[in-house]
């Protein structure tokens, strides 16, 4: 029931007090209550005496000297180390995984921080992905290794010696298996 906005009268003449409108006697009583954050607002804002830091004297300097330091020094080297550990991560991945390529993966790594990583996230893709290819033509897609690192005569400790030894052999036999079937066709 909305209160009258008109002024009503009785037996002792007008009754001004309903003449006033509900909305202004409702943000009168609010008032009443808010002034005590009224009170705050207005204590903080006048103002006080302003300090441009925390320290004075020889203890700026001293702080001015480690912030100037730590943003000189400090965060470039922490950003460059920082930047280099995200930029091997597909490398990281791709051994992990034994990927067939992770040596073009790490060469695509190197370029990428040679381009300031746009090629980052090219690598990152390429190490989580299967090549289909490699598999089809080799029969896995794992990586295998090769070299001496990945035999199994340096796995049991086999000198290079004994390697060499056993490769003339092995060529040698082969001279012999070629001389034989040259004479078998008759081309001697």
């Amino acid at each position: 029931m909305d209160p009258p906005s008109v002024c009503t009268t009785n037996a002792a003449g007008p009754d001004w007090s309903t003449a006033v409108p509900w909305a202004v006697r409702l943000a009168l009583r609010s008032c009443r209550r808010a002034w005590p954050v009224s009170c705050l607002a207005l204590g903080l804002a006048v103002p006080s005496t302003a300090r441009a830091s925390l320290f004075q004297g020889e203890a700026l300097d001293t702080a001015a000297n480690v912030i100037s330091w730590v943003v000189l020094v400090v965060a470039p080297v922490a950003a460059i180390i920082i930047f280099w550990l995200v930029h091997i991560l597909p490398e990281k991945i791709a051994e992990k995984r034994k990927h067939p390529q992770a040596k073009a993966i790490q060469t695509l790594c190197l370029l990428s921080l040679a381009f300031g990583g746009l090629l980052w996230p090219l690598a990152w893709i390429w190490a989580y992905t299967k090549p289909v290819l490699y598999k089809l033509a080799y029969g896995t897609d794992v990586a295998e290794e090769h070299g001496h690192e990945g035999t199994a005569d340096a796995d049991e400790g086999v000198a290079p010696d004994d390697e060499l030894q056993r490769l003339r052999r092995k060529v040698a036999e082969l001279e012999l298996q070629l001389a034989d079937t040259r004479l078998k066709r008759g081309d001697a």
